[in-house]
C-alpha cells in the first residue's frame, strides 16, 4: 500500500548515517502507565500496519514500556532488519546506560539500534559528560549506529559538547509552529545537529483556536490534504524529522500524503510568522515557565 504514495525522504546525519524523515512513534497513545509485562496487542498491530505502509523509522523509549511490543511488531512484520531505522531512548535507567541499552535490545529482539537517545537532561547522576561518554562507547561498540539526545536546550548541549568526542547526531524535541525554538535550532545548525520533532501535529489538533487555524485550512484545501499533513510537511520542508503516531489505519495512510507535495518558501514563512504569535507546549510543562519558547 505504501507504493501508492511518494517515498519518505531521508536526512543525512553528521555521522554519515541517514534517517527517514517521517517516523512512527510508540509513545503518547501507546504509553503504558501500568504493568509493562502485559502486551498491548493493539500497539503491535498498529505498528505492523505502519511498517506495511512504509514507516520504516520506528521510535521507542524505555519509559514508554512498549519496547517489547515494538520488537514483536518488527519480528511479525517480516521486513528485513536492514530496511528499518529503530530508535529507543534511556532515562529511568540513566545511571547505567550500557545495561539500559542491553535491556532495551533484549526487549526489542535486536542486536543494535539505529539511534539511541538520552531522553531528557533531567538527571543527577551520572554527570552529563559521563553520560555522553557512555553513549559514545556504545556507538563505538556498534550497539547504536547513531547517538543523540532529546529535550535538550542549547545550554544542555553545550555542556556535553565541552568533552564530547562524537557530537550528538540529533536532538528530538517538541517542535511545531507554536513552539519553534529559534535559538535552539540555530545552535543545531551551527554544530551540525539534526532536529527531530515530536507532537508536530499540535497546531491542527491540541492547539485549535489559534492564529494558524484559517491559514492551515486554506493550505489543506489547496493541496487536497488534512491540516495535520500540512504540519508534517512544514517540518520536512525545513529539514526537520517528524515523529507521529496513530492507531487508525486510514490516518496512517493519509499522513503519507505529506510526501506528495512541498510547501512554498512563502507559505513556510507565513506559517512561521503566524505561529510565532501564539505559544503552546504539550509536554514537559512542569519543567518550563508558561511562556518559555526556547
Amino acid at each position: 500500500m505504501a507504493e501508492l504514495h511518494a517515498p519518505i525522504p531521508s536526512l543525512k546525519l553528521n555521522d554519515g548515517n541517514t534517517i527517514p524523515m517521517l517516523g512512527y512513534g510508540t509513545g503518547t497513545a501507546w504509553y503504558k502507565t501500568g504493568d509493562e509485562s502485559k502486551l498491548d496487542r493493539a500497539c503491535i498491530d498498529s505498528t505492523k500496519t505502519a511498517i506495511k505502509f512504509g514507516y520504516h523509522h520506528l521510535d521507542g523509549a524505555e519509559v514508554y514500556k512498549t519496547e517489547t511490543e515494538l520488537g514483536t511488531a518488527i519480528k511479525e512484520s517480516g521486513v528485513d532488519r536492514s530496511k528499518l531505522f529503530v530508535t529507543t531512548k534511556v532515562l529511568p535507567s540513566i545511571t547505567d546506560i550500557p545495561a539500559a541499552l542491553k535491556t532495551s535490545l533484549k526487549k526489542l529482539g535486536l542486536d543494535y539500534v539505529d539511534l539511541y537517545l538520552i531522553h531528557a537532561p533531567y538527571f543527577d547522576s551520572p554527570s552529563p559528560q559521563e553520560a555522553w561518554k557512555a553513549m559514545e562507547e556504545l556507538k563505538a561498540a556498534g550497539l547504536a549506529k547513531s547517538i543523540g539526545v532529546s529535550n535538550y536546550l542549547p545550554e544542555d548541549l553545550a555542556t556535553i559538547m565541552k568533552t564530547a568526542k562524537v557530537p550528538p547526531a540529533i536532538n528530538q524535541i517538541e517542535f511545531h509552529a507554536y513552539l519553534q525554538h529559534p535559538k535552539l535550532l540555530e545552535f543545531h545548525r551551527q554544530h551540525g545537529i539534526a532536529t527531530a520533532a515530536y507532537a508536530p501535529l499540535t497546531p491542527a489538533t491540541k492547539a485549535k483556536g489559534g492564529p494558524l487555524d484559517d491559514y492551515l485550512a486554506t493550505l489543506a484545501i489547496k493541496y487536497g490534504v488534512s491540516e495535520g499533513e500540512i504540519c508534517l510537511r512544514w517540518c520536512i520542508d525545513q529539514d526537520v524529522v517528524a515523529i507521529t503516531t496513530s492507531g487508525k489505519e486510514q490516518r496512517l495512510s493519509d499522513y503519507l500524503r505529506a510526501m506528495t507535495f512541498k510547501l512554498t518558501p512563502k507559505e513556510i514563512r507565513e506559517i512561521n510568522q503566524l505561529g510565532s504569535q501564539h505559544h503552546f507546549r504539550v509536554f514537559w510543562t512542569h519543567k518550563f515557565d508558561k511562556d518559555d519558547r526556547r
